[in-house]
């Protein structure tokens, strides 16, 4: 199940929500249980092959010279 991350538009909360799929539910503040809340976007994290290290997604992004790819 994923975990979504959250901001009130309200009272500025950051909060997160585990959520499945699947599921239609409406999010609201758990500070102040205001509706008006935005998605935001969070930095993930995946395993490469086993025993690996969680690289943060946004570590694999950007140019590089030594990519071969132009």
């Amino acid at each position: 199940m994923p975990i979504y991350e959250y901001v009130c538009k309200d009272c500025k909360e950051h909060f997160e929500v585990l959520t499945s799929s699947s599921s239609v539910e409406t999010v609201k503040c758990k500070k102040c249980e205001s509706l008006n809340v935005k998605k935001t976007i969070s930095a993930s994290s995946f395993r490469m092959g086993r025993g690996g290290t969680s690289i943060p997604a946004g570590a694999l992004s950007g140019c590089s010279s030594r990519s071969g790819f132009s």
